[in-house]
């Protein structure tokens, strides 16, 4: 399975972005004492991890199959996405909260606010640039669909979960902003410690989005419709080919799809016949959605093919 250029250059940004970021974030933690900064720090730290883990995944994902594997490594892409949806709740968040509360409980001031803006402007600058990489390749993956319904279909977590990484590091960035500002104007540190718990939940909330979308793609979801359509126009057009019984698809990478197909063919023509329809089919489909990978076609009477779901349906009743 080969992972699209797009996606990797997306991650390779994405962790030169973060991993100067968090840097500098720390450098202005420790110096000013800020929750908010320190926060930031270990959110673009663990960001910076997330795109390593990323990158990794898509490494791993694009060994060929073997006698172990025989459909391939693709769908390790979609666990190392799910990894790093857990990472960014259980770190990211956890730390951010924890931090908040306990400035809370034990307030102090923070001094030098002119590092931390500094760091802030420099963190929106490196993290604007990241985050218009990724936003850009997702423009051009989506086609005319809706941004939200083109993460809903995407089979390539990479791109939307660095989209949304860097989403909730810009709004991350604000709050802290906000908040350091509340607190060098009102004198009051419960700001700082403010921001610090609401780019906790910031990222709690995307940390459960992201855990969603890998979810589905982890468990198996289907071909897009507009694959599937195709596939059964390029059926439909075959006329040794009585009724089609079932089409059945499931992705196990984002450029690797696998296709079962159930067909009724006509009475009376040969096995050669059967034989050479399959390996036309098999051919016409590979070369209309280069992403089907793998084919299995199954040669059943439509009687045939009811009668076994219906038993199969029936089986968990009696038992």
């Amino acid at each position: 399975m080969k992972q699209k250029s797009g996606s990797k250059w997306v991650v390779i940004a994405a962790l030169i972005g973060n991993g100067l970021i968090a840097i500098t974030k720390f450098f202005a933690s420790a110096m000013t004492g800020s929750s908010a900064m320190l926060s930031e720090a270990v959110h673009s730290l663990v960001d910076t991890g997330n795109q390593g883990l990323l990158l990794w995944g898509m490494k791993q994902s694009s060994r060929p199959a073997d006698e172990r594997h025989p459909f391939g490594y693709g769908m390790e892409l979609y666990f190392w996405t799910f990894v790093v949806a857990i990472l960014i709740f259980a770190i990211g968040a956890g730390v951010s909260l924890y931090e908040g509360i306990s400035k809370i409980n034990t307030p102090h001031e923070v001094s030098n606010l002119h590092i931390n803006y500094i760091v802030l402007g420099l963190a929106m600058v490196f993290e604007g640039a990241a985050w218009t990489v990724a936003f850009r390749e997702f423009r051009k993956r989506k086609g005319k669909l809706g941004y939200f319904k083109a993460m809903q279909v995407s089979k390539d977590p990479t791109v939307f979960t660095v989209l949304f990484e860097d989403s909730a590091a810009m709004l991350g960035l604000i709050v802290a902003f906000v908040g350091l500002l509340l607190t060098q104007w009102l004198g009051d540190p419960i700001f700082d410690a403010l921001a610090s718990i609401t780019i906790g939940i910031i990222l709690s909330c995307t940390a459960m989005l992201l855990a969603f979308e890998s979810k589905g793609l982890l468990i198996g979801e289907a071909a897009s419709k507009d694959v599937i359509v195709g596939i059964r126009r390029i059926l439909a057009s075959e006329s040794t080919i009585l009724s089609i019984n079932e089409i059945l698809t499931m992705h196990l990478g984002p450029e690797d799809v696998l296709l079962n197909i159930s067909l009724d063919f006509n009475s009376g023509i040969s096995a050669d016949q059967v034989e050479d329809t399959i390996t036309s089919l098999e051919r016409l489909i590979k070369n209309e959605y280069p992403e089907v990978a793998r084919i299995f076609i199954e040669a059943q009477s439509r009687y045939g093919h009811l009668r076994n779901i219906s038993e199969s349906q029936l089986k968990p009743n009696e038992s």
